[in-house]
């Protein structure tokens, strides 16, 4: 099969790195002085250091070379969510489409399901315009990189597209699964951010351990029973706005709900975790962000899922409180979303 990667960031490399085992894959690099640097060094110094790339595995940063090497076979969009609308319009009507992103668009507050109805399908092209779905999942780039064992989901409402995401990158070490609900998919893998960074905050709170039952002004310490409390609830979140949005409940208890939500949330390797973390260590949340040197995408969708939950009449109590303390409403000590009334059965 042939595919090409559009995004050379530490995801989109490793899913490269994982198909060019198997099958004839370039990878799209938008500077060329780093396309340059990564077929010199044989890895991808900026994202991936420890990863030595296959031999097979082509880096180009010419984008009509690579587009035309897509036209027969499947383009993945491994760029931020802020990139998405831009390759969608690019990619010619033809060719399917998986994008890796997750989260909202900025100004709109779409998913990637919904930016992909206005560009791919509602243009006049009608039944020429190829399908398109998302890949997500419980993952990080580094183990994918390196082969160790994943699981991820290939949703699309097209039944082929399902199949070739399975050929493209079922193997060994990662499996792939699918799913009939991209709704559902795109919702856990945004949200699942805001809810890691809720986590971090509170796991931060906590200090190094939960040995302390109390902080020195003899409030009470988070321990794990919080974490979790807040983790449940957060899935209840999640799961709410999914189904509000036309998500099926289901899809929220599988790979890219419960897993993607436990893995980012408690994760070492996640970034919005991470943030969360530095945010109740007392850092300011631009030290925060900047710190980590790769987008963390919660920190961008907070305000947007907030906005969605409030338009459609769900109730995000966590969300909210998240967005408080980025927006500097309330310090990470006074966010306490977990203690609040639970306004509906668990």
């Amino acid at each position: 099969m042939r595919l090409a990667v559009f995004g050379a960031g530490a995801w989109g490399t490793a899913l490269a790195c994982q198909a060019a085992r198997r099958h004839e894959v370039r990878l799209w690099v938008r500077d060329a002085e780093q396309a340059r640097q990564i077929r010199a060094l044989g890895r991808n110094a900026r994202y991936l250091p420890e990863v030595e790339l296959p031999a097979a595995l082509a880096v180009d940063e010419r984008f009509d070379a690579v587009v035309a090497h897509a036209q027969q076979g499947l383009a993945v969009v491994a760029t931020p969510m802020s990139g998405l609308r831009a390759l969608l319009r690019a990619l010619p009507p033809q060719v399917p489409v998986l994008w890796l992103c997750k989260g909202f668009e900025a100004g709109t507050g779409l998913l990637g399901h919904e930016i992909a109805r206005q560009e791919r399908a509602m243009d006049g092209r009608g039944p020429a315009v190829a399908p398109s779905g998302v890949l997500s999942g419980p993952s990080f780039a580094i183990e994918v990189a390196q082969g160790r064992p994943t699981a991820l989901v290939a949703a699309s409402v097209d039944a082929g597209l399902r199949e070739q995401a399975v050929q493209a990158f079922h193997a060994d070490g990662l499996r792939i699964y699918t799913s009939a609900d991209p709704v559902g998919v795109e919702v856990g893998g945004a949200v699942k951010n805001v809810m890691a960074i809720a986590t971090g905050i509170l796991d931060g709170l906590a200090g190094v351990g939960v040995e302390a039952a109390s902080d020195s002004a003899g409030r009470a310490v988070p321990g794990l029973n919080a974490r979790a409390a807040l983790i449940t609830r957060g899935l209840a979140e999640i799961t709410r706005l999914g189904v509000a949005l036309g998500a099926r409940a289901d899809t929220f208890m599988g790979l890219s709900g419960l897993g993607d939500l436990v893995l980012t949330a408690t994760g070492a390797l996640s970034r919005n975790r991470q943030v969360g973390l530095l945010l109740a260590q007392g850092h300011s949340l631009p030290a925060a962000v900047s710190s980590l040197g790769h987008v963390a995408e919660g920190v961008y969708s907070a305000a947007t899922v907030l906005a969605r939950s409030r338009a459609l009449g769900v109730d995000m109590p966590i969300t909210e409180a998240v967005v408080d303390v980025l927006e500097g409403r309330l310090t990470p000590q006074a966010a306490q979303p977990v203690q609040r009334p639970v306004r509906k059965p668990h």
